[in-house]
């Protein structure tokens, strides 16, 4: 395959944690007397997309049809969060606002002379005190088991809110053996969802899921084997494991393959798991293979990097890289 698959016609279905991402812009203008920091002028604020909700968003920018299947707080970022999502033409129909949940908003203040690229200064998490509702979790889980013959895929987002547990996994298994692409972008619920057609982890998320230290999988062939080995104790056909500026290493079917990271030197690697596991999802479901699966993923990866914040890759601007990106390269002693 040469081409973007056409993923107009596909359906697909988001379920994981939505977090509202907050940014706010200042422009440098002293020194404070109150303490040795700068003093921020404020110019704008946004509220972006991330977590499931990105991902969400760059499965629509691809071109599919997109249901949104979350949870938010009835305050101000959740209400606003779900507004975006519907602009961007997204069904959140089947999301939830839940009175004592709050939403998870991330706030980024961001600092720069005028016409200068705006560099991140602090960052400050507003996190719920407690998991998403067992109520709620019930309730997407019914929704999601709604959907059986409706979607081509699902991809599941976890951020470690909550939402993907033991009432959600067999919701989406049920639809995994219904043939539909199921499609797990982990935190840490790998094993409560064996049976998945894939995984998507980044490197520090596959040590965790072999219990190992990042400093163990230093090197490919240790990245390699701890991919195999999670690959064969989940069941899956795909295991992505997501690499930073080193690129991406795929497991499929037993042969392990690798690709260099696409683009040149990154601005800002917010979400950029959320799109690869976004494209990868699109791919599969389009009847592409693992390592062309991987190819698209990287490319679109290597797309968003270089804007700020949590971005969306556009259909357009995926076609337009796609023909140099690199190409996947099977491993020596690929098989286990």
């Amino acid at each position: 395959m040469s081409t973007v698959p056409d993923f107009s016609g596909l359906r697909v279905a988001v379920a994981g944690d939505l977090v509202a991402d907050h940014y706010l812009f200042g422009e440098p203008s002293r020194l404070s007397r109150e303490a040795p920091v700068i003093v921020l002028r404020h110019r704008r604020e946004e509220l972006g997309a991330g977590g499931a909700a990105n991902a969400a968003r760059n499965l629509r920018s691809l071109g599919a049809r997109v249901t949104c299947l979350g949870v938010v707080g009835r305050d101000k970022s959740g209400r606003e969060l779900l507004e975006r999502l519907e602009k961007d033409g997204i069904d959140v129909a089947r999301s939830l606002s839940v009175p004592e949940w709050s939403t998870p908003t991330k706030t980024r203040v961001l600092g720069s002379e005028p016409g200068r690229t705006p560099q991140q200064v602090l960052r400050i998490d507003r996190e719920p005190e407690v998991p998403v509702p067992a109520p709620a979790r019930r309730e997407l889980a019914t929704r999601l088991a709604a959907l059986a013959g409706e979607v081509d895929a699902v991809l599941l987002s976890d951020y470690g809110y909550g939402l993907l547990g033991e009432e959600l996994a067999p919701a989406a298994l049920a639809l995994r053996s219904k043939g539909t692409v199921v499609v797990l972008d982990p935190r840490k619920s790998f094993t409560l969802f064996r049976g998945v057609t894939a995984m998507t982890p980044n490197l520090g998320e596959l040590a965790l899921a072999e219990r190992r230290s990042i400093e163990e999988l230093a090197q490919p062939g240790d990245i390699a084997a701890a991919g195999r080995e999670l690959a064969q104790r989940c069941a899956l056909e795909h295991l992505l494991v997501t690499l930073g500026n080193r690129g991406m290493l795929l497991v499929s079917k037993g042969e392990t393959s690798t690709v260099s990271a696409a683009g040149s030197e990154a601005v800002d690697v917010s979400g950029a798991g959320d799109t690869a596991a976004a494209a990868f999802t699109l791919a599969l479901a389009s009847g592409a293979g693992g390592r062309e699966a991987m190819r698209l993923a990287n490319a679109a990866a290597g797309i968003v990097v270089m804007e700020m914040g949590a971005a969306a890759c556009a259909l357009d601007a995926l076609r337009s890289a796609l023909p140099g990106s690199p190409r996947p390269t099977a491993m020596a002693g690929a098989r286990p």
